[in-house]
């Protein structure tokens, strides 16, 4: 099974959580997924985080204002779903801080 959604964090600043998963055939295990932090700046929406598993690992990218992406670190090694989670527990809680950052 898998699945998708954007929630709106911050309608004045324009920011957006998007989160895709997929689960296994009985739908108990998150096997895949992404959770990616969005601003919209100048009519454009720029990633300045991503939360995935493309590892097989909770791992955690850091994008830059000019485009970069800086090298993955694991940030959760407990399950794919605690994982995933604990990402989007991040982004709801601090997205305007990581956002600051990216901005820098």
């Amino acid at each position: 099974m898998s699945g998708a959604y954007e929630h709106l964090l911050d309608g004045v600043a324009k920011v957006f959580l998007y989160v895709e998963f997929k689960t296994s055939r009985r739908g108990r295990n998150v096997v895949d997924y992404s959770v990616v932090l969005i601003v919209e700046e100048g009519g454009r929406r720029e990633t300045v985080r991503l939360y995935d598993c493309a590892h097989g690992e909770n791992e955690l990218h850091r994008y830059t204002r000019d485009g970069g992406n800086q090298v993955a670190e694991v940030f959760n090694r407990d399950t794919l779903g605690a994982g995933m989670r604990a990402a989007i527990e991040e982004v709801e809680r601090g997205y305007e801080a990581m956002i600051e950052a990216w901005r820098k």
